[in-house]
């Protein structure tokens, strides 16, 4: 197991056994964490359970109830020395972040250095950084969107995540702390909660199931890149520990997160009315501040790496359709 000081190229070995996951309650988080379980490790949750379920808790992870910007996280810290942190834990919302950016900053980016303080401190191999590529880039000119692209976001929670980087890239620097930073696309599959801080598509599955119209924001014909939920935990796990290089900059150590391909939302509405056998309708509304026309990821960067996307699009759609339903059945 090395650290983010050494010459040579830094890795983190499966001997690493104290994880904690910030948002391991929440819907990517508590996959994450489950695949850790899976490995061997230690897990440890943080989750403040305003989006998070305790139901999505593995039964071997140590849960605690608590926000990231709590003080008393660096206790945890302190107690448990963490060798990897997952950090998950945010607010994601968009339209909240345009309505107040003071309230996502607290946690995107006051909660974030509470956490890479604690993590300064014991001396933690590597962090995972959730940030997005779906708002970092603003409306890319180039698509698919690399990672060198020019950085605009345009909404505070785009602002935040990108600030996230600089501040990761500076701890790096100055104190030698590693990490990887993972630009996800539109993130679906089951345990995404449709009356949550959910997508589009939790919230569509949600609305065929009652035969309710799908409500669209805008032409629909603004595009997205949808990846499922088990690849994106397959790039956490590689992240978790991949070799990389000693010298580099901030998008050096960022690794775009989807599929490279661009769905508009009214094909997406399609697919899944077809998988519904329903189609009750829909109602298109004006569009909502802070929210891009088109975004895809390059996602050959990752790639090089030996990771690509193994579920398509229908299908993941399909399975995510199902889990809905089964868990509104109460099965």
């Amino acid at each position: 197991m090395t650290r983010g000081n050494e010459k040579g190229p830094t890795t983190v070995t499966d001997s690493m056994r104290r994880v904690l996951v910030t948002g391991g309650a929440g819907f990517i988080g508590s996959h994450v964490a489950d695949a850790y379980v899976a490995r061997g490790y230690q897990v440890w949750v943080v989750d403040d359970l305003s989006s998070g379920r305790t139901a999505n808790l593995n039964s071997n992870v140590e849960f605690l109830k608590m926000g990231i910007e709590d003080p008393k996280l660096r206790d945890l810290f302190r107690e448990v020395k963490f060798d990897l942190v997952s950090l998950h834990a945010a607010q994601i919302d968009v339209r909240i972040s345009v309505k107040d950016p003071a309230r996502d900053a607290l946690i995107n980016v006051i909660g974030l250095l509470n956490v890479l303080e604690g993590a300064r401190e014991v001396e933690t191999c590597r962090v995972v950084y959730v940030s997005s590529g779906g708002v970092v880039y603003g409306e890319p000119e180039q698509i698919p969107t690399p990672e060198a692209a020019p950085k605009q976001p345009l909404s505070p929670y785009g602002v935040a995540k990108l600030s996230g980087e600089h501040y990761l890239h500076y701890y790096r620097e100055v104190h030698g702390l590693e990490y990887v930073a993972l630009r996800y696309a539109n993130v679906f599959g089951p345990r995404q909660d449709p009356q949550g801080e959910a997508g589009v598509v939790a919230i569509f599955c949600d609305r065929l199931m009652s035969g309710e119209e799908l409500t669209i924001f805008g032409d629909g014909e603004q595009t997205r890149d949808y990846v499922y939920i088990e690849d994106v935990v397959s790039a956490n796990l590689l992240a978790s520990d991949m070799t990389l290089k000693p010298n580099s900059n901030l998008d050096s150590r960022a690794f775009n997160v989807g599929t490279g391909i661009g769905t508009s939302v009214n094909r997406l509405a399609d697919i899944l009315e077809d998988i519904a056998h329903d189609h009750p309708g829909r109602v298109y509304r004006s569009g909502r501040a802070g929210e891009l026309r088109h975004s895809t990821l390059d996602i050959s960067r990752l790639a090089d790496h030996g990771w690509s996307p193994h579920h398509g699009l229908r299908d993941g759609l399909r399975n995510t359709y199902r889990f809905i339903v089964n868990h509104k059945n109460g099965a």
